[in-house]
This record gives C-alpha cells, structure tokens and sequence, in this order.
C-alpha cells in the first residue's frame, strides 16, 4: 500500500495540515519524512497530522512521526495528530503504555505486534 500526503497551509493562524492518506511503513517513511522536513523547515506554529485517511502504520511510521514532534519542541513549535482511526489510536495508546525500556526483541517482533492490535482494533 502506498502513502500520499496533502498539505494545506493556513498562513494566518500559521498551521500545516498534513493529510496521510495509505499506509505510513517501511516502504513509505523515507518520504515521509522528506516531506515532514520541508514542512517543519517552514516554521509553522502548529503542524497537524490529519489521519482520517491513514490506514496503517509501523514502527518506522512512528518513528518519523515523532522523530517530527521532538524536533518541532526543540524549535518551540507544536505538533498534533487529529481524526486517528480507532486501530491507529490504539498503536498510540500501546505506545504510552510501554515502558521506556526496549521489549521487543527487533524492530520486526515490533512491526509484528503493532500489525496483530491495529487487526484486532478492526474487528
């Protein structure tokens, strides 16, 4: 499955709305997140990941996701994920849950995992 985005800027309120439309995984993070990079390179004060179309995502997916989020902090700006599907929110509510420490024994074993709770969050 592939990945498009569509991104609408509100230059009066200086917000990006970033649409994700597809599946955000290994295949299709590496351009993703170029094109995080040039929309957090503009310096919005709020960047919004519109998920309403996302129907997937793995580890790699989060980890532009929030590599994105850490680096907007560091300039002062903020970042939001709107409109998440129910099996996509339960990736996230997984993901506070787990402790800091690694328990997964690869990013596959991972992968793997999130793939089985967004399935089970389907039906």
């Amino acid at each position: 499955m592939e990945l498009s985005t569509t991104v609408t800027v509100d230059e009066k309120n200086s917000v990006a709305r970033v649409a994700l439309k597809g599946a955000l995984n290994t295949d299709t993070a590496p351009g993703f997140e170029k094109r995080m990079q040039e929309v957090m390179k503009v310096g919005h004060s709020l960047t919004v990941l519109d998920m309403k179309d996302l129907d997937y995502i793995s580890s790699a997916g989060l980890r532009v996701i929030f590599k994105a989020a850490k680096e907007a902090n560091a300039a002062g700006l903020r970042m939001a994920a709107a409109n998440r599907k129910p099996h996509i929110d339960k990736v996230f509510e997984i993901l506070k849950a787990l402790p800091d420490m690694a328990v997964f024994a690869n990013e596959q074993e991972l992968d793997d995992y999130l793939d089985a709770m967004q399935q089970a969050a389907r039906e």
